[in-house]
């Protein structure tokens, strides 16, 4: 049997980890699984246990695997020292290296950047930004995350750790964000901020809503969207409203770069043209002129359920390929 080359594809998570093997040659996913992080844990530990769970993936697959590389996006990452500095969620301590914890049980390269560059990547490698160059992807969960892309390749900067478009500044007396900084983006832009949004609509407004029936702490982006698509007004407001300001800073991103295209992922994406019509409409009215009309604002290309994976492989086929 010959065997097939493969590379490692893993995205840590705050909750799970997911890990899979795809195939170096014609990128496909081979086989997956998923496991607790257990983020009390230090890193050691998950790396560990990631090592168990791989060598009994690896066994149970029925096929001769040659493993030549891991990719790994995880919160915080940076590709330049290979170390996951900070990390929210996650009780790690300051800074740990995990290429060298990893490289204690695999004498593999390994390569490691945050979850939004690695899901840019993906998108490049195996979703609709197949043919592009240039172009920024916004990933929409709990946060902000973004991966630009120019010239075919990820933007790092000096220090490894460019393209927070999360932690632009919204307004600088605006809502406490997590990192510390007030304003940021993505205490607007993200699944929570949306909720934050539409319970200070509530707390402005009269009308009624399906929303009212909700505590802060029980609402979210899915009771959010569905309520819209019932036409509910604060909802409608609430999308109208988050999708304002991201219009507003994707015209400034594209001042910045440029790009082709802006891709949107992650769960809020998933309201689909709640968010997507009118982010387009408010990036078009704010856009410098020389780029009205030609950038193109889209969904993700990558099925939703296996991107974080195919992201992190693509991370290191990058690599490899380049």
């Amino acid at each position: 049997m010959t065997a097939v080359g493969a590379v490692i594809g893993i995205d840590i998570g705050g909750t799970t980890t997911s890990f899979g093997f795809v195939d170096a040659e014609r990128g496909e996913l081979l086989a997956d699984a998923v496991i607790p992080t257990d983020p009390d844990q230090p890193a050691q530990t998950l790396v560990a246990r990631l090592h168990e769970n791989i060598e009994s993936l690896l066994s149970s697959t029925g096929s001769e695997i040659q493993l030549r590389g891991i990719g790994i996006g995880a919160p915080n990452a940076n590709y330049l020292r290979g170390t996951v500095e900070n990390p929210p969620n996650l009780s790690w301590g300051g800074s740990v290296n995990l290429v060298k914890l990893f490289q204690k049980y695999y004498d593999l390269r390994v390569v490691i950047t945050n979850d939004a560059n690695a899901a840019a990547l993906g998108e490049m490698y195996f979703g609709a930004a197949k043919e592009m160059k240039d172009f920024i992807v916004v990933t929409l969960g709990t946060g902000l995350g973004s991966g630009i892309v120019a010239n075919g390749e990820l933007v790092y900067g000096a220090g490894g750790f460019a393209g927070e478009l999360g932690h632009t500044v919204v307004d600088p007396d605006g809502r406490a964000c997590a990192c510390g900084k007030q304003g940021c983006l993505e205490t607007y832009v993200s699944a929570t901020g949306l909720c934050r949004t539409a319970f200070q609509l509530m707390a402005d407004r009269q009308e009624p809503s399906l929303l009212r029936s909700f505590s802060f702490n029980q609402l979210n982006s899915k009771m959010v969207c569905d309520a819209a698509l019932e036409g509910d007004s604060i909802a409608l407001a609430a999308f109208d409203a988050t999708a304002k300001i991201l219009g507003i800073k994707l015209a400034d991103a594209v001042a910045h770069t440029a790009p082709e295209a802006i891709f949107l992922s992650g769960g809020l994406a998933a309201a689909g043209d709640l968010l997507l019509i009118p982010a387009k409409r408010y990036m078009e009215e704010y856009l410098f002129t020389p780029y009205k009309g030609g950038v193109k604002v889209l969904l993700s290309g990558i099925d939703g359920g296996k991107s974080a994976v195919m992201g992190a492989a693509s991370l290191i086929l990058h690599e490899m390929r380049s």
